[in-house]
């Protein structure tokens, strides 16, 4: 399979979408990433590091499985991993805020 090749993150962001394409995939990722940053407040707060280990294992654990058993894709962390991070969250908080419809219907997926 060849490697997608993006000229900016304005071009990645509809391609990530679409890679996410299935409710649950997305359910699996929030989780993900709600747990990861719990972990790291969790770290911050009590000032056990060791549970700055849960972030990276929760947040990348939840997404590749939803990749696996929904998507049946290859997760974009192994090509763009910056990007995918950054999009993770950003999916993470428009769905939060109720903006992420939108998004998905530009990207083409419904």
């Amino acid at each position: 399979m060849a490697v997608q090749r993006f000229s900016s993150y304005a071009e990645f962001w509809p391609f990530y979408l679409r890679e996410h394409s299935r409710p649950v995939a997305r359910g699996l990722h929030y989780v993900g990433s709600a747990l990861a940053i719990l972990a790291m407040l969790g770290a911050l707060l009590s000032g056990h590091l060791w549970l700055l280990l849960a972030a990276p294992l929760a947040g990348y654990g939840f997404a590749w499985a939803a990749h696996a058993a929904v998507e049946h894709n290859r997760p974009a962390t192994f090509t763009h991993p910056l990007w995918s991070l950054i999009s993770d969250y950003r999916m993470l908080f428009l769905f939060v805020t109720g903006r992420l419809g939108a998004e998905l219907i530009r990207a083409g997926v419904r």
